[in-house]
Order: structure tokens, then C-alpha cells, then sequence
């Protein structure tokens, strides 16, 4: 049985009651051949109160996919503890291996919560999110991937019991976030414990089967427990700034001339504490600098994170660097990395 969910003109999204043959065991880039764009998936279990999953929202993270088809290999036979609606997203975008496709919207930008007006895209968020609300999820998991190297770690848009609860379940660190608007898991952390859980670089090193634990865990719970694990079990942190050269810039990592060069190591600062005066890189004949955006939800500038000094980039303040990549194109489709500090639960920021 087939529905329809409010559609844009080439990015219909269908909900199936059932998966179509060949699902379990077919790669992102093919999914193509057997969805015909954005899909949500309704499928039963046990109990009514479902589990939302939603993957492949950037084309080239195939982390949740694996994860979910390791999971449903498992249990549809026997039947699932609980009803699960699965949400497949860019499948235009993992054909060719790609976030996104020049011509697309971010599919993790586009939720309720998003500035972003009048696109059909938005629309079809809504209905999804909509559809769900009517279900009353137990939880949201939003599963990615990330292009540097980054521990698995799980980020909450609230610091409440249930969500911190949620997180612990995959990671030890986890990351509150209030910006960037529009993504799945704040959005539907209005409807339940939401969670985007982050499995480190697409392949043989990611955390899909850390994915895989979680997922099982969440279609057997039959609740949260109450009782958040004690501060000394988890890292946690908050983003605080969010970093991103300017528009119309070129950027290596390589030592090709551009007008930002950025060190080929620079992934590896990555959910490490360093200190004012780390090294980032250089900038062409100081004409440019790097846009520093607040991450916590808040329009008041974050501050100068950096110094310029005869074409060097400096950081100035200590921070906990996350989702530094040496992939320009994804520099250029998201940011260079996120700025965190540690905090304690009730939010309050910890200087070390």
C-alpha cells in the first residue's frame, strides 16, 4: 500500500507499508532504483508507539542505512518489538555519492524550525513531521556521518533526562546544540527524546554498528529510565560557535595556493582541548577572515575566536574543536567545524 506526502515536483515522497524486495541488501547509491525519491517507511511491531529513524538526510552518510539493514535482517522475521517509521531521504544525492546535488537544499536544513520559506522541500518536512506526530514517537534518531575525524559522539538539542539518556545510549560525548535551524532532531524534539547520532567517517571506521546497538535498544525499550548516568559517564558540551569561511573563497589543505590554506592535519584537533595559539593556517594577504557564527541559538556574536598575524590564523581562545574536515567541498556545503566548551547538565559552561 502506497501514500503520498506533499511533494515537490521531482522529489516525491511516498510512504510504504512495506519494504520493496531488494531493500535489505542494497547500497546507498542504488537506492535509486528502487525508491522513487524521499521515502517513508511505516512498518509494524509489537508495540504501536513507534521509533523514528531518519538516514541518508546527506547523500555520501551511509552509516544509518547500514545500520537499520543490519537491524531489519534481524528481527523482520520474527516480528519487530515495536513499529518503526523509517525515513529515507537524499537518494538523488547517494547515487552519485554527494551531500547534497548543486541544485538541492540541504536536506538536514529543511525541518520545522528552518528559515528557509517557500520550497516544496519545506513542505514535505512538514507533512512528514506531521505524519509522525499523529504516531507519538517514543524517540528520533537522526543518523550521520561526518568527512574528518571525529569520535562517535551523539549531539541533543535539549538537556533534559530522556534526550541525555538517549545519547548516552551510543556515546559518552555528547554535543547541545541549538544552531544550525531546521534539522530533523530539533525539530522533532518537540514530539520526543531526539538524538543525531554522529558515526565518524563513512566505511570500514565507522560507528555503524555502535548505529546498530542503538537501534536495537531503542525498538526493545519499553521506556526511558528517569535517572541520568552520573556527570563523571559523560562528556558533554556545548557548541558554542559555528566557523565557516566566506562565501566565494577557495580553500585547500593540500599547500595549494588559495586564499585560505588550511594545515592537512587540521582533522586530527578534533574533540581535543587546545589552546589559544594552536595553529590553523594561512590566509591570503589578509583580505580575508573567517565568519564566526553563534551556536547557541542566540544572535549575539560569539566572539573573535582567532588572530591574523602576517598571513597566520591563530586560534586566541581555548575551545573544543568538532567536525574539522579536509574535504573543501564539504567546508563549502556546511562549515569548517564547530567551537565547544564543556558544561555541566544544568548548562553552565566549565572553563578548564
Amino acid at each position: 500500500m502506497t501514500d503520498r506526502l506533499r511533494q515537490s515536483a521531482d522529489q516525491p515522497c511516498a510512504i510504504l507499508r512495506q519494504l520493496p524486495e531488494g531493500f535489505l541488501d542494497c547500497p546507498a547509491d542504488r537506492l535509486i532504483q528502487l525508491l522513487p525519491g524521499p521515502t517513508l517507511f511505516d512498518l509494524p511491531g509489537k508495540d504501536p508507539r513507534p521509533l523514528f529513524i531518519s538516514t541518508l538526510l546527506h547523500g555520501n552518510e551511509d552509516s544509518g542505512l547500514n545500520a537499520i539493514q543490519t537491524v531489519l535482517k534481524q528481527q523482520l522475521s520474527r516480528g519487530l518489538n515495536r513499529s518503526l517509521l523509517l525515513f529515507i531521504g537524499n537518494v538523488r544525492a547517494a547515487a552519485q555519492q554527494r551531500r547534497t546535488l548543486p541544485d538541492q537544499l540541504d536536506y538536514n536544513r529543511i525541518w520545522p524550525g528552518t528559515k528557509i520559506i517557500d520550497h516544496p522541500l519545506i513542505d514535505m518536512a512538514r507533512s512528514i513531521y506531521d505524519y509522525a506526530a499523529c504516531r507519538r514517537p517514543m524517540a528520533s534518531i537522526d543518523i550521520h556521518n561526518n568527512t574528518g575525524f571525529n569520535p562517535p559522539y551523539g549531539c541533543v538539542p535539549k538537556l533534559e533526562p530522556h534526550f541525555i539518556a538517549l545519547a548516552r545510549m551510543f556515546s559518552s560525548y555528547i554535543v547541545h546544540f541549538e544552531r544550525p535551524f531546521g534539522t530533523h532532531t530539533a525539530a522533532f524534539s518537540a514530539l520526543c527524546p531526539a538524538v543525531t547520532v554522529e558515526c565518524g567517517k563513512a566505511g570500514k571506521e565507522s560507528a555503524t554498528q555502535q548505529a546498530v546497538r542503538l537501534i536495537q535498544s531503542c525498538l526493545d525499550l519499553k521506556a526511558f529510565d528517569d535517572e541520568i548516568r552520573a556527570p563523571d559517564q559523560i562528556d558533554l558540551l556545548r557548541t558554542y560557535a559555528i566557523v565557516k569561511p566566506p562565501r566565494d573563497v577557495s580553500i585547500s589543505f593540500d599547500g595549494q595556493r588559495a586564499d585560505f590554506i588550511f594545515r592537512k592535519d587540521i582533522d586530527q584537533l578534533n574533540f581535543k582541548e587546545i589552546q589559544a595559539g594552536e595553529f590553523f593556517g594561512y590566509v591570503k594577504n589578509g583580505l580575508h577572515k573567517l565568519e564566526i557564527l553563534p551556536g547557541d541559538g542566540l544572535d549575539s556574536a560569539p566572539g573573535e575566536y582567532f588572530d591574523y598575524i602576517n598571513g597566520k590564523i591563530f586560534l586566541n581562545k581555548a575551545a573544543i574543536p568538532a567536525m574539522l574536515t579536509c574535504d573543501p567541498e564539504a567546508v563549502k556545503l556546511d562549515c569548517l567545524c564547530y567551537l565547544m566548551h564543556r558544561i555541566n547538565l544544568d548548562g553552565v559552561r566549565i572553563y578548564s
